[in-house]
């Protein structure tokens, strides 16, 4: 079975001690393609020069909500030139966190609506934040794409409207480790109507490590736990999951599979 990890950083310093070891242990858990997502400008740099080591990792260029303070028009345009490089795939991870508020409200959505005309300039799919925001981050979708988007909505766990809207609208969903959660029923029930066709799988890592190991970073290779709930929920075999979220990821995202 091939699987991608659409979702982590592996830039972050939780992997500085045994980054090639985490990799390489990704690989022959049968992760075939990793995606690493940018959240700054630091972490754009370290995205790139991690697809230049390794034939497997892919990447993502944008900021965060967290950190859109600190994104002026400099370093936009310079992501904008960085997100070109044949092994940058997506621009992300972007959007809307009103849950932290770490970044004014307004200059969220003023970031937010720079690099949604950067993907549809380069023509690069969306990896969308949105927390406590969801109609505002639809809306501004709505109303920027008409109708024409691509991208996905990572570590979704909004409710069946929500769904039902990003769905309508082209996109995908993602799900990490957090539906092994206990408490995690009614994103369980989520994912259970989930259309296989839109549906990612991702780990976050290092953050959501699965249930049996809450509070240890997670890692790609751990996305074998996250095949084994979704196959669990949907009553699939874990070979058809793994087949359809490959095969979806690569459509895409364009990762040569």
């Amino acid at each position: 079975m091939n699987l991608i990890d659409t979702h982590c950083h592996l830039d972050f310093p939780d992997f500085d001690k045994d980054r090639l070891s985490v990799i390489n242990r990704a690989k022959d858990a049968g992760i075939v393609r990793i995606l690493n997502v940018s959240c700054s400008m630091k972490s754009c740099k370290k995205t790139s020069e991690l697809t230049r080591g390794s034939d497997s990792i892919y990447g993502s260029i944008g900021i965060h909500p967290h950190d859109a303070a600190s994104a002026d028009d400099a370093a936009i345009s310079s992501l904008k030139e960085m997100a070109k490089d044949k092994k940058i795939v997506a621009i992300g991870e972007v959007g809307l966190d009103y849950y932290r508020n770490l970044s004014p409200k307004e200059k969220q959505v003023e970031v937010f609506l720079k690099f949604i005309s950067i993907s549809k300039e380069l023509n690069l799919p969306l990896i969308i934040h949105s927390r406590n925001a969801m109609a505002e981050t639809l809306d501004i979708i709505k109303r920027e794409f008409k109708g024409n988007c691509k991208g996905v909505f990572h570590c979704f766990s909004g409710d069946e409207k929500s769904l039902d809207e990003i769905l309508g609208l082209g996109f995908y969903v993602s799900f990490t480790c957090n539906i092994t959660f206990k408490n995690a029923e009614r994103l369980r029930e989520i994912v259970k109507i989930a259309p296989m066709d839109k549906v990612l799988l991702e780990t976050d890592a290092p953050f959501l490590a699965p249930q049996h190991l809450r509070g240890k970073r997670n890692e790609p290779a751990y996305l074998a736990y996250l095949l084994d709930a979704v196959s669990e929920i949907k009553g699939l075999s874990k070979e058809e999951i793994a087949d359809t979220t490959t095969r979806n990821a690569n459509r895409l995202f364009k990762l040569g599979i």
